[in-house]
C-alpha cells in the first residue's frame, strides 16, 4: 500500500495530542541536530502542541557549525524557541578525568568517545525537561527522533538517543520521514541533507555499510535485497539485540524465603 503522508501526519498529530491530554502534559523538549529527523519531529510537535509549547535545544560538542545554523533555520521556520547548551567543556573535562585512568590509545577510546556525546546530550535534555516542568507547573517530555530504519539495525546509542518519553517517527522509514517532511514543508536544505551523526566524520550509511533504502526494503521483504546486503542487515540487527531488552534474573520459586 502506498504511503499516505497527509493521513499519517494527521494520525501522528492526533497520537501526540491524545497522549498529552491523557496525562495533562504541558510541552516538549527536543534536541535539534540540524538533520531531517529532528526537523520533522519538531514540525509534528509544533502542529500538535503549538510553537509556544515546544523548546528546541542545540547541544554542540566539538560539532560542525553548519549543524547549529541548520537547527536555527528549523526553529525560525516553525517559530519555536531554540536554546543552546554547549557541552564541549563538559566533554573535555570528562575526557581529562578518563586520561587519569590509563594511557589509552585513540583506537581504544574511539567508540567510548563517540557514544559519550549522545549520553551527555540526553542527560541535558532531561535536565531541561525537569526544569521547564517546574517553571511551567506542567510536565515537559523529552521527544525521541529515531526512525524505524535506525532502530532496526541498532543505529543509536544505548542510554543516549535511545532514551525518550514519546517517539513520533519510530515506525516510519527514512523515506516516509522525508515524505512527511515534504508535506510539512521542512526546508529542503535540512530535509535532503546527507544524514550523519555529527560525531564520527562519517555519513550514517558509511558507518552502517548499508543504505537506508535497503534496510527499508529488507524490513518489507528480506528477499528483495541481495544476499550480501541481507547478511549485513541481519548481522547489524542481531548485534543490536542487547539494546532492546535488559536481561533480568527472576526467582523460579516466588514463594521461597
Amino acid at each position: 500500500m502506498k504511503f499516505q503522508a497527509a493521513k499519517e501526519t494527521a494520525n501522528i498529530i492526533q497520537f501526540i495530542r491524545r497522549y498529552y491530554q491523557k496525562y495533562q502534559l504541558g510541552g516538549a523538549i527536543l534536541g535539534i541536530s540540524g538533520g531531517k529527523d529532528s526537523a520533522v519531529v519538531a514540525a509534528l510537535m509544533v502542529e500538535a502542541l503549538g510553537a509556544d509549547h515546544v523548546i528546541g535545544v542545540t547541544l554542540p560538542c566539538h560539532s560542525n557549525d553548519e549543524d547549529k545554523i541548520d537547527a536555527k533555520l528549523i526553529a525560525d521556520h516553525y517559530h519555536f524557541p531554540l536554546v543552546n547548551v554547549d557541552l564541549t567543556g563538559t566533554y573535555d573535562s570528562f575526557s581529562t578525568e578518563i586520561t587519569k585512568l590509563g594511557d589509552f590509545s585513540t583506537d581504544e577510546k574511539r567508540n567510548s568517545d563517540i557514544n559519550v556525546k549522545p549520553r551527555l546530550r540526553m542527560m541535558t535534555l532531561y535536565y531541561l525537561a525537569a526544569l521547564y516542568s517546574a517553571v511551567e507547573k506542567k510536565g515537559y517530555l523529552v521527544v525521541g527522533t529515531s526512525n524505524k530504519c535506525e532502530l532496526y539495525v541498532g543505529y543509536f546509542t544505548k542510554g543516549g538517543d535511545s532514551v525518550h518519553d514519546i517517539a513520533p517517527i519510530a515506525d516510519l522509514t527514512v523515506e516516509e520521514v522525508i515524505q512527511i517532511g515534504e508535506y510539512l514543508h521542512v526546508p529542503a536544505k535540512v530535509l535532503y541533507k546527507t544524514p550523519n551523526d555529527g560525531l564520527s566524520n562519517q555519513t550514517d550509511e558509511q558507518k552502517l555499510g548499508v543504505s537506508y533504502r535497503d534496510i527499508a526494503r529488507y524490513m518489507e521483504d528480506p528477499k528483495s535485497v541481495d544476499l550480501v546486503t541481507r547478511g549485513k542487515i541481519e548481522r547489524l540487527h542481531q548485534l543490536a539485540a542487547h539494546k532492546f531488552a535488559i536481561p533480568t534474573y527472576y526467582k523460579t520459586d516466588k514463594g521461597a524465603e
